[in-house]
């Protein structure tokens, strides 16, 4: 072969190679599942998106990717106010785009992750993702109030869109191994800082009912709260005659952690280990449809944390529970 057609034909391999090579290229980035997040206000949208977009392409996180995120988010907690330009730089640091509107958002994922730290603000942002059948994830709290918790959940069903809704703390050391069928108690306990804008138990101390209903179960009939400075003590009553309580700590050394009695011994739960583990249900429901939270539990909390208020109020007066 002369030295022209040589190089005519390398330049042809060349060009064949690169145009092979720049669609197997193009059909990898195909195939990863976009996700986008709703509210840069919280901690949580930043570890899961350093989780996912820095996972290597052979673990289950490889084919999911946080392309786009909305970074509103409450404008008026100044918690909110302060962290969003903060994580909103640390997202796009791992390559996340910054979108106007959750209109824009929806227009370039797969995947909704709800990330904004106000519930006030859950049932209207979720109502947009919901009638764009964008599978959901609602973190805590799913809402503020039970009557917006239903709404959600009412227009997921009109509209035919997966929902879940979760606490990272349904997830703590020890808690998933045990057999709930032979739980006959539990105290647990966890940091309850309040905010002005929610229900008490909706801003920090929904992770320790979170922990509460995932060992219980949802039939808790009423609930009574003992306010003291520092420390609020919640008792619910559940259908079947058995007592549980939560210990929410705003003074002191604070840490999550529980005792639950069984019928053949007692177990101290384990430590927080993060939110791996709550992302690995988030991520496979994405792509089932199926939540490994039963609705009527998520309900059964946010009727817990209401009733909790009530009594609150009202001086300790055991509250039932809305049906």
């Amino acid at each position: 072969m002369n030295r022209k057609k040589f190089l005519m034909s390398s330049f042809a391999f060349g060009l064949s190679y690169a145009v092979n090579a720049n669609n197997k290229l193009s059909s990898r980035q195909e195939k990863v599942k976009k996700i986008g997040i709703i509210g840069l206000d919280i901690t949580h949208a930043a570890a899961f998106t350093r989780a996912i977009n820095t996972a290597a392409s052979n673990h289950p996180y490889g084919k999911f990717r946080v392309t786009a995120a909305y970074p509103y988010g409450s404008k008026t907690i100044p918690l909110s106010i302060e962290r969003i330009p903060k994580i909103t730089a640390e997202v796009q640091q791992l390559g996340v785009s910054i979108v106007s509107s959750i209109a824009e958002l929806l227009k370039k994922v797969d995947y909704v992750l709800l990330e904004t730290n106000d519930g006030n603000l859950h049932l209207e942002q979720a109502l947009q993702v919901i009638k764009a059948k964008k599978p959901l994830f609602i973190d805590k709290p799913i809402a503020n109030s039970y009557a917006d918790a239903f709404k959600i959940f009412e227009a997921a069903r009109k509209y035919g869109c997966p929902i879940f809704s979760s606490s990272s703390l349904r997830y703590i050391t020890g808690l998933q191994e045990l057999d709930r069928t032979k739980v006959i108690g539990a105290d647990v306990y966890c940091p309850a800082v309040t905010e002005p804008s929610h229900k008490d138990l909706y801003w920090y101390g929904i992770h320790g009912v979170e922990m509460l209903f995932a060992l219980m179960g949802s039939g808790c009939l009423s609930v009574k709260t003992v306010q003291e400075q520092g420390t609020s003590f919640y008792v619910g009553n559940w259908a079947d005659g058995r007592i549980a309580s939560l210990r929410g700590i705003r003074e002191g050394k604070d840490d999550f952690g529980g005792t639950v009695f069984l019928k053949d011994q007692i177990v101290h739960l384990g430590q927080f280990m993060g939110y791996g583990p709550l992302l690995d249900k988030i991520l496979p429901f994405f792509e089932t449809g199926v939540s490994p939270v039963d609705e009527k539990e998520t309900l059964a909390i946010c009727a817990f944390i209401d009733a909790a208020e009530e009594s609150k109020l009202n001086g300790g007066k055991t509250v039932l529970l809305q049906k």
